[in-house]
């Protein structure tokens, strides 16, 4: 079969089928021909064409401020389109396009290859209420900026527009969808990859030496993981949190993991959040058990989850990130806010925590409670497993994703193993947590 893959950040989304596919062509060389559009970037996989179009400028003077995001939407699709063109002219016609919508890249493409079924990722369709806008009341969205986010639903309703096939990764994110869009866009739940995220033995009996961050066995780890350090990931409630932790536990060793861009809403005047965080708790936070990575490499990240004492994933009503995931397979004790995006995945006392994205002291207080009870925390991290077992099994994620490309497409894939097999040489590549414009690669996480 013919794949034409579409992300502007390659891989993106579409690191395991397509390693998956690749795999068909091990067992049988010539099985798929794979073409992948995006922007420039330094990442590669074997036997996979890389097709790369001109970036898009960030601004332009005289579009309307709640335009932009499409302005810029619309470009990619121009240059998406003219590429395409040129590998037509080369004689390649894909059997399938499959492509993150987000970003408007798309778009065109039914007119370079009319007839070419669609297959596109619909991550998050915004909302002013009942969503992440105005969720909390410390960052509060005026009304008169509500346009602003209808505005961004631009390229979802020009995608849905198309007619064409969708997916979403989690029920909640498919609910944020209108009535009317929701049929034609299949629930495909991510997996990951079960034999790399897995609980280590004698886990609390480990010393774990990370780059600067030393864990004795007797101390204990509290994690946290985002792409970026920032309110949508409840950054700031769980740094309002320490001082209380760090004060009651002297054996607390504290992992943040993330950068200091901006992921999700809106920067901060005075600077990056970890700074403005840090500076709202001077003399609170001990710099010599708080430590802040930045970015790490993706075994590093798995290193701290399988040493991890209680990792807090904290999240606005949004899109679920892949780091939520690994936590739960690697047996963590997650300690999730009570938001949607969260609770789809962790059941309080059944498999994690669940406290308030919002109070940091009652976040303060379930960490110490789970540091101090391990009778209860210890069928829960078998718990989180289990669950993990059952619904993020990163090869049933690829039947299911297979059986869906076989039902777009109408045709069938070869009976090859879906194994997601690792390519035989790959540039480095910067690593998973979701975003509404993108998760991905498997070398570096934020």
């Amino acid at each position: 079969m013919k794949f034409l893959f579409v992300h502007q950040n390659f891989p993106g989304q579409y690191l395991h089928i397509v390693r998956s596919l690749l795999a068909d062509n091990e067992a049988r060389p010539g099985t798929h021909e794979i073409v992948f559009m995006t922007e420039p970037n330094a990442n590669n996989l074997v036997g996979v064409r890389k097709v790369t179009y001109a970036k898009p400028p960030l601004a332009v003077a005289g579009v309307h401020r709640d335009a932009h995001d499409f302005d810029m939407a619309m470009r990619r699709a121009e240059a998406c389109a003219a590429g395409a063109r040129q590998i037509k002219k080369l004689g390649f016609v894909p059997d399938i396009i499959i492509g993150h919508h987000g970003w408007g890249e798309m778009l065109n493409l039914c007119d370079v290859f009319p007839g070419v079924p669609i297959l596109g990722y619909f991550e998050f369709f915004y909302q002013t209420e009942n969503s992440d806008v105005n969720f909390d009341p410390e960052f509060i969205t005026a009304q008169e900026r509500f346009a602003g986010v209808r505005a961004k639903n631009a390229i979802n309703l020009a995608a849905l527009a198309l007619g064409e096939h969708g997916q979403v990764p989690t029920v909640w994110q498919k609910s944020t969808y209108p009535d009317w869009a929701q049929p034609g866009i299949t629930l495909l739940k991510e997996g990951v990859d079960l034999s790399l995220c897995k609980p280590a033995a004698a886990r609390a009996k480990r010393n774990l030496q990370v780059g600067k961050i030393n864990v004795t066995a007797q101390q204990k780890l509290i994690t946290y993981v985002a792409r970026n350090l920032e309110p949508y990931r409840g950054f700031h409630t769980f740094m309002r949190a320490l001082p209380a932790i760090l004060k009651a536990r002297p054996d607390v060793v504290v992992s943040v993991v993330g950068g200091d861009e901006i992921s999700y809403g809106a920067p901060h005047p005075n600077g990056p959040w970890r700074e403005v965080l840090l500076a709202e708790l001077q003399g609170q936070i001990d710099l010599d058990r708080v430590h802040f990575p930045g970015k790490i490499p993706y075994d590093d990240h798995l290193a701290l989850l399988k040493r991890s004492d209680a990792h807090v994933y904290l999240s606005y009503p949004f899109v679920a990130s892949w780091s939520l995931r690994e936590a739960l397979a690697c047996g963590c004790l997650v300690i999730g806010s009570d938001t949607p995006t969260v609770t789809e995945f962790v059941k309080h006392r059944k498999n994690g925590l669940v406290t308030s994205a919002l109070d940091h002291t009652a976040l303060a207080e379930t960490v110490l409670m789970a540091l101090e009870s391990p009778k209860l925390t210890a069928p829960l991290r078998l718990a989180a497993r289990e669950f993990a077992e059952k619904h993020l099994d990163l090869q049933d994620y690829l039947a299911r994703y297979r059986r869906l490309i076989e039902k777009v497409a109408g045709k069938a894939l070869a009976d090859a193993p879906i194994k997601a097999v690792r390519p035989k040489a790959a540039a480095p590549q910067t690593a998973p947590a979701a975003s509404p414009q993108g998760k991905a690669k498997p070398k570096q996480v934020a």
